[in-house]
């Protein structure tokens, strides 16, 4: 850092993953005048697992980066949420907040990921593609992390070259779920986090310009109510592009594997979906994928000896509603905060003072509502439950959207109207544990 790099570093920040979390991590480096490399281990375009339907919180984090959001640029916006459940149909508009934009966006993330990593580029951070992370470099005397060596591979993701060593002073941790670079830090999940499972496929829609994203929040595995209720949630999400993003995530108040056959249930399901959407179940037009989401902060510490870890190697998904990429580019501006303070500072041990508060940011911004969505996972993990509370629930607008603020994490942090100052005033209340 500041007055201390060494000849040999490559870069003030090295950033693992270019993702959502490491490609807004990178920009808001950059422009802050820091030297930024970020090495990823695909290519772009590539696909990545996701619902694609992005809520006003992530969408207020795309306004702040500048990022362009037109319809021209393959941008569609919607209006709220269409929710079923409790053989009820509620639509429930995004609501009207100062603190946040009164819409949302879907976009695939194959498109999504490529347009943040140029943004990230055109703001002046270097981004290395096709170039894997295979571990941490330490100090051989503190044991502080270094920088990293990584080795140039194909887009099968085999070698393609020798192994580099990159040095930075330090480096943030954006490598998703598999979180290789804290776990060969040593710092392993808590496996009494919740833990979520996500699949899904594309299908073609004459609904595919809704200006409604769809939420299911019960699955049934036939005909709804003359079949299996099984715990989780479905969406469907509109591209604009001819097709809509159809899948369902499960998820558990531990880390324990299920026995569903997600990929099964998904077909079930999709053959009982409302009828306007007119999907051929017998046409996907791609894959069946699905991946796993850490949730509430499974991965602790968030810092140490010169490492972030920042969205899913953090395990910052939302036990709520199954979010990450909003989380993701939150907790990313908020380290690339951290990491700019602590660049000014003259001595290494001011420096790490301040990347030592990291922690706590993310803790006094997201530990209490991650503490509400551990509870809130103990209930609705039992179907027979959460069939009770779309069944009463859905039909009073009034609590609905209520709930909606509260899974959606978007309210007026301060004021606002009364569901806002309960919902405000609940996650001050609940430990950041």
């Amino acid at each position: 850092m500041a007055g201390t790099v060494q000849r040999q570093d490559d870069a003030d920040v090295v950033v693992v993953g270019a993702g959502p979390a490491g490609a807004s991590a990178a920009y808001w480096l950059a422009s802050a005048g820091l030297d930024v490399l970020v090495l990823e281990k695909t290519a772009f375009p590539r696909e990545k697992v996701c619902g694609d339907g992005l809520t006003p919180r992530a969408v207020r984090e795309l306004v702040a980066m500048g990022v362009p959001i037109r319809a021209e640029d393959g941008w569609i916006r919607n209006k709220g949420l269409r929710v079923y459940g409790g053989g009820h149909r509620l639509e429930m508009p995004w609501p009207q907040l100062d603190s946040f934009p009164d819409f949302g966006l879907a976009r695939t993330r194959r498109d999504f990921d490529a347009a943040l990593a140029d943004h990230a580029r055109a703001a002046g951070a270097k981004i290395l593609e096709r170039t894997a992370v295979t571990g941490p470099v330490l100090h051989e005397r503190t044991g502080r992390l270094v920088g990293v060596t990584a080795r140039p591979v194909d887009d099968a993701g085999r070698k393609a070259g020798d192994e580099v060593t990159y040095r930075a002073p330090v480096v943030i941790a954006a490598d998703g779920v598999s979180a290789r670079l804290a776990l060969a830090m040593g710092i392993e999940k808590n496996p009494r986090r919740p833990m979520g499972v996500a699949v899904r496929t594309y299908f073609a829609t004459p609904m595919h310009d809704d200006e409604w994203m769809e939420s299911h929040l019960e699955l049934w595995d036939g005909p709804a109510g003359r079949s299996n209720l099984l715990p989780g949630y479905g969406w469907i999400f509109p591209l604009g592009d001819g097709t809509a993003n159809v899948g369902l995530g499960s998820v558990s108040s531990t880390a324990t594997a299920t026995k569903i056959d997600y990929k099964d249930l998904l077909a079930r399901w999709v053959a009982n979906a409302p009828e306007h959407w007119q999907f051929d179940v017998d046409a996907p037009l791609g894959p069946v994928r699905g991946a796993a989401l850490p949730m509430a902060f499974n991965r602790k510490p968030l810092y140490d000896r010169g490492l972030l870890l920042v969205g899913d190697s953090g395990g910052m998904v939302s036990p709520f509603n199954g979010e990450g990429i909003a989380y993701a580019m939150q907790a990313a501006r908020r380290a690339a905060e951290v990491v700019v303070q602590a660049h000014a500072r003259r001595t290494p041990a001011a420096r790490d003072a301040v990347l030592s508060t990291y922690p706590k940011v993310m803790a006094d911004e997201l530990g209490g509502y991650y503490s509400l969505g551990r509870i809130f996972v103990k209930l609705i993990e039992q179907p027979a439950i959460m069939h009770l509370c779309t069944r009463y629930g859905l039909p009073r607008p009034a609590l609905m959207r209520l709930v909606m603020k509260l899974l959606a994490d978007v309210y007026e942090p301060r004021g606002g109207q009364a569901s806002d100052r309960l919902i405000a005033a609940l996650t001050r209340i609940a430990p950041a544990a």
